[in-house]
């Protein structure tokens, strides 16, 4: 018959407390013994623990990281959890001094420092993956930027424009959702310690100097919000699933461009797997990983911030343990997406033939004609329009390009006009042409070359400042790593 008085319950001990225990051991013990040590010092720096105590804690909790094997580790139920299992190995070297540690401090801020000190590296990451793919997204535009792709609007060939420009509207949504990103990073950069349960502490601590050792910007002021407000995560995740939101649209166009019946892309044959009955086909399969792997990321983002819904202004375990492992899964499969799209769109080339093929059956340039009429024959928009719509009609039925269209044009122009058109067949055939339809498109954002070339610039410029606040923030922790480590061995040594 089962105790029910004696804790832990063997159903409660084995469906949350010993996978808790495992994910500290994979996730958190290493930010727990930092937090321990950067702790020590601000006690004894505030005097609330005199220098030989703090010294014999110290080379304590050296005893306890090196002794201890985690892979050995499992749980029994003897301690409630990790934080508990190390502090009874402090009070097994130091008697009740061991005890003396957990001063003006709870788990519960300890709790949220050492979830953002589990997300910084993981953002870190995400962030140069995301960075990493705009660069290759900005070195691929830059060598396509006069490669023409036929552009489609509701599923049809539209216009003509470049691969170079096409690419460049993609990267200008990844570089607002790496800003996004990195808004985000910068909301895990203030400090919940010394906030303890909840209302702070009555000893003199210094909360400044803890959020200095542990590498934060500064300190999360208000002590309630520390332990309640989890906007931390819900942030970080709102903003991390976007990326993935939108990319996956650039993924659905390369799975459509890559069709048969398209063929605008052309995918090298390390990124593509062959049927294993139908030898004639070629199926661009990364690209449905991409797919796949962009919607289950958003979706795990989604779980994080629906987690969060409705849940008490107070702590809580709905933010905690279980809940921020489960998040990390969107950066494992985030990450993947990221790597896996760079190398397509390095890879990835524009078959031109199939292009024009398309252009000319669709009839893409059309437009330019009718603007062409109004800037030089002076009729108005619309009944340019008509005359270039009854010649587009024309030479689709007869199943010939737009550029051999110029009898059909030249009839269509003199009924709508009632006179002859200035323009001639070589003007015609140049008017209707891929390149002069790009070359005219020449305003901010068009894909004309000088038009392009200035925007990759602010790209680039963009790009820059992002990497420089990731760099920042990594410079900051390492500086914050040699700090501790220096401060806490001056405190063994005394």
């Amino acid at each position: 018959m089962t105790d029910l008085e004696t804790f832990p319950h063997p159903v409660y001990r084995d469906t949350v407390l010993a996978p808790l225990f495992e994910g500290v051991k994979a996730h958190y013990a290493a930010g727990m013994d930092t937090i321990n040590r950067a702790h020590l010092v601000m006690l004894v720096e505030t005097g609330i623990l005199s220098p030989d105590d703090g010294g014999a804690i110290a080379v304590a909790l050296d005893g306890i990281a090196t002794d201890l094997d985690h892979s050995q580790l499992n749980y029994t139920g003897e301690y409630e959890d990790w934080f508990f299992l190390v502090e009874a190995e402090l009070r097994k070297r130091l008697g009740d001094l061991g005890g003396a540690l957990h001063t003006a401090r709870s788990r519960n801020d300890m709790d949220h420092t050492l979830f953002k000190l589990a997300l910084r590296g993981r953002v870190a990451r995400l962030e140069a993956q995301v960075q990493d793919l705009a660069q290759a997204l900005l070195t691929k535009a830059r060598a396509e930027r006069d490669t023409l792709i036929v552009a489609y609007t509701h599923g049809q060939p539209a216009q003509p424009s470049t691969f170079g420009h096409y690419l460049a509207a993609a990267l200008e949504v990844l570089l607002r959702d790496a800003a996004r990103l990195s808004e985000a990073a910068d909301g895990l950069e203030h400090s919940p310690m010394g906030a303890a349960a909840i209302t702070t502490s009555g000893f003199p601590i210094d909360r400044a100097r803890m959020a200095d050792l542990l590498g934060f910007e500064g300190v999360l002021v208000n002590s309630y919000g520390c332990i309640a407000s989890v906007d931390y995560v819900t942030g970080l995740y709102s903003a991390m699933k976007l990326p993935f939101v939108h990319l996956g649209r650039l993924v659905q166009d390369f799975a459509f461009w890559s069709a048969f019946e398209v063929g605008q892309l052309h995918l090298p044959g390390g990124l593509v797997q062959i049927s294993s009955i139908m030898p004639q086909k070629r199926n661009p399969v990364p690209i449905e990983h991409m797919r796949h792997l962009a919607a289950v990321t958003a979706g795990r983002c989604d779980v994080m911030v629906d987690t969060m819904r409705n849940t008490p202004f107070t702590d809580m375990n709905d933010s905690e343990g279980e809940v921020q492992q489960a998040g990390y899964a969107a950066f494992e499969s985030g990450g993947r997406m990221l790597d896996l799209l760079a190398a397509v769109v390095s890879a990835a080339r524009v078959d031109g033939t199939r292009v024009r093929r398309t252009a000319d059956a669709a009839c893409v340039t059309i437009t330019e004609l009718a603007d062409t009429l109004v800037r030089d024959e002076g009729l108005t928009f619309r009944a340019a329009h008509h005359v270039a719509a009854v010649t587009a009609k024309s030479v689709i039925a007869r199943g010939v390009p737009l550029g051999e269209g110029f009898d059909a044009f030249r009839a269509a122009f003199a009924d709508q006009a009632g006179r002859e058109a200035a323009m001639d067949a070589a003007t015609f055939a140049q008017t209707v042409a891929m390149e002069t339809f790009v070359a005219r498109r020449d305003r901010i954002g068009g894909p004309a070359p000088a038009a392009l070339d200035a925007a990759f610039e602010g790209y680039a410029e963009t790009l820059v400042d992002l990497r420089t606040r990731t760099d920042l923030r990594a410079r900051r922790h390492a500086r914050a790593d040699q700090d501790l480590t220096r401060a806490f061995n001056d405190l063994k040594g005394a």
